[in-house]
């Protein structure tokens, strides 16, 4: 893995004066992680998308911020165009190919916002890159950062998205959208969670559910900023009796993929919540 680390910052400093440039790099346990670079200026953004999602769904905020800082979207592992060769899909694995992607960039400052599941991915990819993380983003995520899910709750929903992956999933996915929503965007996105590999997506939602965010969050010192949808409350009191640096920006009348679904008012918070983290 080291020259492949080798190789591709040589890359990057030969690239640097380019306005975007794809690469890949492996992460931890050897799966290739695929990521794309466009712009420049700082902070660096770093978009992490969400389950069963990949790099694609950013088009509008690479469209936006590339204008004025880099921004770095990336496919975890499983995801997209990255690898699939892992045994186990867990929240850590998926920090460490955020870590390997900041780290072979050599990123200092970077701010990380990730969607959904990301939400926990990107705080325990904090813990791997201290000093190198200026702030994170959550994006419809961490609404409720005290609460455990029991073992038969999490067996419950998995299990019965198991039994028709395709048709529970797609369920699922519309049910996050708000009444009104557009139906062509609906379609795409439920056409393409829907399709994701249930040896990755089940896993992966089951270690997520289950997941204790709490050592990592015990580890870090970083701003977390959330842009949340109002599809579901948020325990303020509770997230920042947790983690005092926390606080929440909401978006009203979308649903949780709120940066596909009104990218103009998003772009325009995520750019508050940037400026924020500068200052």
């Amino acid at each position: 893995m080291r020259w492949i680390l080798r190789l591709l910052s040589s890359l990057v400093c030969c690239w640097s004066a380019a306005a975007s440039f794809g690469g890949e790099i492996e992460s931890a346990d050897g799966v290739p992680i695929r990521f794309d670079v466009h712009g420049h200026g700082e902070p660096t953004l770093v978009l992490v998308h969400g389950w069963s999602c990949d790099r694609s769904y950013w088009h509008a905020q690479v469209d936006e911020f590339a204008q004025t800082h880099r921004v770095v979207t990336i496919d975890l592992g499983g995801h997209g165009e990255s690898g699939r060769a892992r045994k186990d899909w867990t929240v850590a694995a998926y920090a460490a190919d955020v870590a390997a992607v900041v780290s072979v960039l050599e990123l200092e400052g970077a701010v990380l916002a990730g969607h959904s599941m990301s939400g926990p991915v990107i705080v325990e990819a904090a813990r791997l890159l201290p000093g190198k993380v200026r702030g994170l983003i959550g994006i419809d995520t961490l609404h409720d950062m005290t609460r455990e899910y029991s073992a038969e709750q999490i067996a419950g929903f998995v299990g019965g998205m198991s039994e028709d992956f395709p048709a529970r999933t797609d369920a699922f996915v519309r049910s996050m959208f708000p009444t009104g929503a557009d139906q062509e965007l609906v379609e795409r996105v439920a056409g393409d969670m829907s399709a994701a590999p249930p040896e990755i997506a089940l896993p992966t939602m089951r270690h997520y559910l289950s997941h204790d965010l709490k050592p990592a969050l015990a580890a870090i010192d970083v701003p977390i900023r959330c842009l949340n949808a109002d599809l579901w409350p948020v325990n303020l009191e509770g997230n920042r009796a947790l983690y005092g640096d926390f606080a929440v920006v909401t978006m009203v009348g979308v649903g949780h993929f709120l940066f596909l679904e009104s990218p103009a008012e998003f772009n325009g918070k995520l750019a508050e919540i940037l400026r924020s983290l500068e200052d």
